[in-house]
């Protein structure tokens, strides 16, 4: 009985969640402007969102920004981390602690102290400016997800390549980078989910001349419900979603190959304990 209410309970938790999620994308087939009448099927909304040149250009910014911030707030968060992880205790605790702050912290006051600081520096607000902008709010999940793979990393395993002669980049590369690159995708994918997604962030640190989607889904609602919304939702929801998929499963098969190699050793561990028994015998 307990294990029936429990179900039920977190069945009724998603649905509240998704249904919302639900309407918006049946009624983005549907035929008639109207929210509230269904005319039939049509995917008339879908062929004039790919033919609205101001939707595409927006398409094009956010994707090209995206890809460009995840990529270097990868690499820095990567190499953020490998930094981190060599600290002292006290240093450690307390620079991670500094990595969450950004994380926690409410967009909002992001994207205005961004805002201010660009104008204080006087970088003009347009592409660069949410570009940076973008890299500085993803290089924080890149180090929270590259960080716990750090722990479970074997560092002996490249000190000794050194000790083999290799130079500390190429053993970085071939010791180290192979063991966390589930990290380094979870975070690279975190981060290209977070940045298409972001509309706060980027309304504070843009020019007039320079929308992503998200700006321009936001500006299309402000003059009336308009059915292409629907439709543009509905992708930007089956894009995050069929990314956090990848990023669940890569950490679900990470997880299982590492329970594999960890059997494998005991068996071997078991072969070769028996196998001296028997000589003893």
């Amino acid at each position: 009985m307990k294990k029936l209410l429990q179900r039920i309970y977190l069945f009724l938790i998603l649905l509240f969640l998704y249904a919302p999620i639900i309407v918006l994308i049946v009624y983005s087939f549907n035929e008639s402007k109207s929210r509230a009448v269904w005319q039939g099927f049509s995917l008339t909304w879908y062929q004039q969102l790919f033919t609205d040149s101001k939707i595409l250009n927006a398409l094009e910014t956010t994707l090209l920004i995206a890809l460009v911030a995840s990529v270097i707030a990868t690499v820095l968060g990567t190499f953020a981390a490998l930094g981190i992880i060599k600290m002292k205790k006290k240093t450690f605790e307390t620079v991670r602690t500094i990595t969450y702050i950004p994380v926690l912290n409410p967009d909002i006051v992001t994207g205005v102290s961004l805002m201010m600081l660009f104008a204080f520096v006087g970088i003009e607000l347009g592409f660069i400016s949410m570009l940076l902008a973008h890299i500085t709010f993803c290089t924080p999940y890149v180090i929270i997800s590259v960080l716990p793979k750090l722990y479970q990393t074997d560092i002996s395993v490249y000190e000794a390549a050194q000790d083999l002669g290799a130079t500390p980049f190429y053993a970085l590369r071939k010791t180290i980078i192979p063991q966390l690159m589930p990290g380094i995708v979870t975070g690279f994918l975190l981060s290209f989910t977070l940045s298409v997604d972001d509309f706060v962030i980027s309304y504070f640190t843009t020019g007039g001349h320079v929308e992503n989607l998200s700006m321009i889904v936001f500006s299309m609602a402000r003059k009336g419900v308009n059915p292409k919304i629907n439709a543009v939702s509905a992708l930007l929801f089956v894009t995050v979603m069929a990314l956090l998929l990848i990023v669940n499963k890569r950490e679900l098969s990470s997880k299982r190959h590492a329970n594999k190699s960890k059997a494998t050793l005991l068996n071997r561990e078991k072969q070769i304990l028996s196998m001296g028994e028997n000589e003893e015998k």
